[in-house]
């Protein structure tokens, strides 16, 4: 029996400061005294500082500015320095014009290719391939002996990026995400899931 069931929510109560009306199993209504315990992390120096800087980038010029200018905003306002890139080698293009604009705002960039190390797939099992594994713990590791203020994640594999925020010891933002079969846009499955898309997302019946 699911818990947590917001996904599935029309009402959205939390958002519209309505509780009376909320669903039955609405953590918000229902978890008020673990919702408090929680807040009370927001009182963390780095937590307040995240997100109240977070929701003043948010709410300036709202709708107005792509992602890469909210991340640009965001680190001047955090007063980060130095800035760790940790790029996919299949948009190493797009790391170097991204790279180009950090350094134009001031920002040291530290930037590390998925491939660093020149790795043999072997070391994870796989055989008969000449493409050298992913590296994503070396990525972090480098990132963290340069004690980078603040990591960007560009176009990472699934899981890769994990054991990339599992190993980064300064927090981690992601520009994009990869994509291959729509060009880096992952929600546009979920845009067509009723139509082209039925057929390569759903599980056949």
């Amino acid at each position: 029996m699911q818990k947590y069931t917001c996904a599935y929510c029309q009402k959205h109560a939390c958002h519209k400061n309505d509780l009376e009306n909320a669903p039955k199993n609405c953590p918000t209504k229902n978890e008020q005294e673990r919702l408090k315990d929680i807040i009370k992390e927001y009182k963390n120096e780095e937590n307040y500082k995240i997100a109240k800087t977070s929701a003043e980038v948010v709410m300036d010029n709202y709708g107005g500015k792509p992602r890469v200018k909210e991340i640009v905003d965001f680190c001047k306002q955090m007063g980060y320095k130095k800035l760790g890139l940790a790029f996919c080698v299949g948009l190493a293009k797009e790391a170097m014009i991204f790279a180009q604009i950090l350094t134009k705002y001031g920002f040291e960039v530290e930037s590390v290719i998925c491939k660093l190390g020149d790795v043999n797939r072997e070391e994870i099992g796989i055989k008969d391939c000449s493409v050298p594994m992913c590296n994503p713990i070396a990525q972090a590791e480098f990132l963290n002996g340069e004690e980078t203020d603040f990591n960007i994640v560009l176009g990472l594999c699934v899981g890769h990026d994990t054991l990339f925020f599992k190993y980064s010891k300064a927090p981690v933002t992601v520009l994009a995400v990869k994509d291959r079969a729509l060009a880096h846009n992952p929600l546009g499955a979920l845009y067509l899931a009723d139509g082209y898309m039925k057929g390569k997302i759903y599980p056949k019946e």
